[in-house]
This record gives structure tokens, C-alpha cells and sequence, in this order.
């Protein structure tokens, strides 16, 4: 059994905790600052808890790092400025160039570092949810979810793999959402939402329910999909690709995040009038 600390344990990181607990790792978390909602999860899920990131550093020999995009340079700081030693994942939805930039102030420092990407729901379903890991200690890290729920996968040594492939996936899957809500906000303003929705229910029945639910259900996390579609436009620039797609999604997503911790996903036509709003 080792000692594994998570920053954060948030909705997706949670599942990641439990699933080292699963496999029999003792996983940790710094409360320090931390919302209820996430004590609230740390508790029901039995995480050991510590005070600060400080003390997590000192107790645990790795650490695990699942937070929103725009978190993941600072969190990796506060780490370094611990005086951790260990090995440290971080598995946040990052460019591979800023993945790489981070690891290699980590490893300056003596601490060993694996690139990771989570792909799929939270993980509390088998053959859901994969975790790449790239890098010459990622073997290390996909041994902590041997036999949980947690499909943790290497695919190489070179720090940067992971988080590619995360950005072209969701560059896929993110990028048609925010293509979806942009094109029925157009048709909206246009006042031919009605036509457009008879245009494609004839080509597929299903088709208008599903984009309608597409988009309602974008809302609960565009907050953080803004800061993904910032960092997959710094992919696509890295390989000498435009990144305008990403840059237009990340304002699509920027004009849904009010709806933030709303609870019941909004009907399609509150989304639509808040994406037409005049941004600030």
C-alpha cells in the first residue's frame, strides 16, 4: 500500500481517489481552503485528510493532480515550493507543451513527473473511464489502479503524449458541442431555429432531441471547457494548425459558464438567450 495524494478531489478527481483506494492505496487530501462541496466528497469517500498542500507533500510519495485546466501551473507550483521529492501526475486537460513546461520545472527540482489525461466520465463504472500516462515513471502510476474501476493506460515515455491525446479527443468531442450551441444561438437570433430543427428531423428523427440535450448539458461544466478550449488551441498552434475553431468555442463556453452549479440543466432557450447576450 503507498500514500497518494489528490489535488482536488473534485467530481472527476474523486473517482480517481476512490479508485487508488480501491486498489488499496491510502489517499490523502489537503482541506485547507477547499469548498464544502468538496469536504463533502472527501468525507463520504473516506479520504485521509490533512491540512495543507505542505503536509500532503511530506506524507505522501505521490501525488496526483486532477483540477481545472487554468489551476494545473499553480498547483504544480505549490508542490514544488513544498519540498516534495516524490513522483507526481499530473493528469489536468493541458496543452503538451504546457505539460511539458511543467514537467520540466518538476524534474528540475528532483521530482519525478508523468504526464496524464483523463478521458471519460468520472470513474464509478468499469470500461468508462482511461487514464493515459506518459512518461518514464508512468508505469508507477498505472500500478496504483491495478484492479479498480480506473482504466490506467501507457502509452509512451515522452512527457507531452498524454495530454496530446486528450486535446485531439476533445477537440472532437467539446468542439462539435460548442459548434452545436453556436449554430442553434445563430439560427435563434435568425429566427429560423424552427426550420433548421425540421431540416434535421428529416434527415434523423432523433436528431433535435439530441443536439437540444447536447447543448443543455454543456452548461453544468462550460466553466471549465473554457479553459480546455484555450488550451486545445494551443495544440493545434503547436502543430502549425489555426487555432480560431478553439478560440470561438472557448467564447461559446464563456457565454454559457453562468450557469455554473445551476442544478437542473436550463432549457435550450434560457442557453440561447444567455449565448446572445452581449458578452462584458
Amino acid at each position: 500500500m503507498g500514500k497518494v495524494g489528490i489535488i482536488n478531489p473534485g467530481e472527476m478527481g474523486i473517482s480517481i481517489a476512490a479508485s487508488a483506494q480501491s486498489a488499496g492505496q491510502a489517499v490523502y487530501w489537503a482541506e485547507g481552503g477547499r469548498s464544502a462541496a468538496t469536504h463533502r466528497r472527501a468525507e463520504a469517500h473516506q479520504l485521509l485528510s490533512v491540512t495543507s498542500i505542505t503536509e500532503l507533500c511530506a506524507i505522501c510519495d505521490i501525488i496526483l493532480c486532477v483540477c481545472p485546466p487554468h489551476a494545473a501551473e499553480s498547483a504544480a507550483a505549490a508542490v514544488l515550493e513544498s519540498g516534495f521529492a516524490g513522483l507526481y501526475c499530473d493528469g489536468n486537460a493541458i496543452s503538451p507543451q504546457k505539460a511539458q513546461a511543467i514537467g520540466q520545472r518538476l524534474i528540475a527540482a528532483g521530482i519525478d513527473f508523468v504526464d496524464g489525461s483523463i478521458i471519460g466520465p468520472p470513474a464509478w463504472e468499469a470500461n468508462t473511464t482511461r487514464f493515459y500516462l506518459s512518461g518514464a515513471s508512468a508505469g508507477q502510476i498505472a500500478e496504483l489502479f491495478t484492479g479498480s474501476v480506473a482504466d490506467a493506460i501507457v502509452i509512451g515515455d515522452e512527457i507531452g503524449k498524454a495530454s496530446a491525446l486528450k486535446m485531439v479527443f476533445a477537440a472532437q468531442t467539446k468542439g462539435f458541442t460548442a459548434l452545436i450551441s453556436a449554430i442553434q444561438a445563430v439560427a435563434e437570433k435568425l429566427d429560423v431555429r424552427e426550420d433548421l430543427d425540421r431540416e434535421w428531423a428529416m434527415r434523423d428523427p432523433d436528431s433535435v432531441e439530441r443536439k437540444r440535450q447536447q447543448v443543455r448539458n454543456a452548461t453544468a461544466k462550460a466553466w471549465r471547457f473554457t479553459g480546455e478550449m484555450q488550451e486545445i488551441a494551443a495544440t493545434f498552434e503547436l502543430a502549425g494548425l489555426s487555432p480560431g475553431f478553439f478560440v470561438a468555442a472557448h467564447d461559446v463556453y464563456q457565454r454559457m459558464a453562468g450557469f455554473k452549479d445551476g442544478g437542473e440543466a436550463p432549457s435550450l432557450e434560457d442557453v440561447l438567450a444567455a449565448m446572445l447576450e452581449n458578452p462584458d
